[in-house]
Formats: structure tokens, C-alpha cells, sequence
């Protein structure tokens, strides 16, 4: 069964304290920087993943959705805050499989529960990613690459005879 998670984009960034010192500087950065962890996140674990930052308070502006190295990034509209906009999708996303939702707001939390979805508070989220993080470090090889070469592999004697034969044709 597919498994998605819903991310409350904005209520991410403030919760977590790794993005404390981009608040006042650039939330764009903060934006960057969640997106690319989450994404990460989602090549690892393999579930889609939707980051929803609302944009309600913005004048004029429309929803808009990109797709970032396999998120789905949403911006909601002007009046439209990305509670609502969670809440919509979570009822779309729930015929196809199963849904996580990601979010500090207790009032968010209920509603998508009571709809069917898992809520995962910011710091359930964070302890999820490190984790499959960790878990996911054994399976990289750490040494360097000419460590997997063939010929490290070869008996010695079949080593020094290929040896001979290659240093013949010169």
C-alpha cells in the first residue's frame, strides 16, 4: 500500500531548531533546506511526500505547486491557509493509501486523525528521519571506490599472471 506524508511546511520551520537562525533572515533558505531534507527523507523511506506552505496572507497571489526532486511543493492561494489545504488533500490522498501528517497544530492534528490519517508531531518527524537516516548508512559502502575493483579480489597468483600477459603486449 502507498504511504504518503503531508508536511504543514511553515509549522516545520518553526518548530525545529536546526532552522532557528534562518526565522529572521530568509525563509526561503529554510524553505530550501526543508525541502531538500525531506526529500532525502523520501528517497529513503519511499514515500510520496507533499510540503504545503500557505500563502494566504500574500496579496494576489495563487496556489501554485512545483515538484522538487520528487516532492510535490505546495503554495496555497491568498486566503487560503495551508491547514485547509492539508485537510483537502489528506481526503484525496487517503483513497490511495495511507497518510501521515506532519504538524505541531493540535487543532490540524485532530481533524486529519479524526479523517483517518497518522499525525506526526515536528519532533516524531525529525526522530523518523534521523532514524531511517542512521538505519540506511549501513547499506552505503565507506570505502574508497578502488576498493571494489576486481583485481582486489583475484588470488595473487591469477593477479601476477594477468599482470605479465598485459605488460607483454606493450
Amino acid at each position: 500500500m502507498k504511504e504518503f506524508l503531508v508536511v504543514d511546511g511553515y509549522n516545520i520551520i518553526y518548530a525545529w531548531v536546526e532552522f532557528e537562525k534562518f526565522k529572521g533572515i530568509s525563509l526561503e533558505h529554510a524553505r530550501f533546506r526543508l525541502i531538500s531534507k525531506l526529500a532525502n527523507y523520501s528517497h529513503l523511506s519511499g514515500k510520496k511526500i507533499y510540503v504545503v506552505f500557505d500563502a494566504h496572507q500574500v496579496k494576489d497571489s495563487l496556489e501554485r505547486t512545483e515538484t522538487i526532486d520528487s516532492v510535490e511543493v505546495v503554495y496555497t492561494k491568498q486566503g487560503e491557509t495551508a491547514d485547509t489545504y492539508i485537510e483537502s488533500l489528506v481526503g484525496r490522498l487517503l483513497i490511495k493509501g495511507v497518510v501521515y501528517v506532519a504538524t505541531s497544530d493540535w487543532a490540524e492534528q485532530s481533524v486529519v486523525f479524526g479523517r483517518g490519517a497518522y499525525r506526526l508531531t515536528p519532533n516524531e518527524l525529525l526522530s523518523e528521519i534521523k532514524r531511517i537516516k542512521k538505519e540506511s548508512s549501513k547499506y552505503y559502502v565507506k570505502g574508497v571506490p578502488a576498493d571494489s575493483y576486481l583485481e582486489n579480489f583475484l588470488l595473487d597468483q591469477i593477479r601476477s599472471k594477468l599482470e605479465r600477459l598485459r605488460r607483454q603486449k606493450k
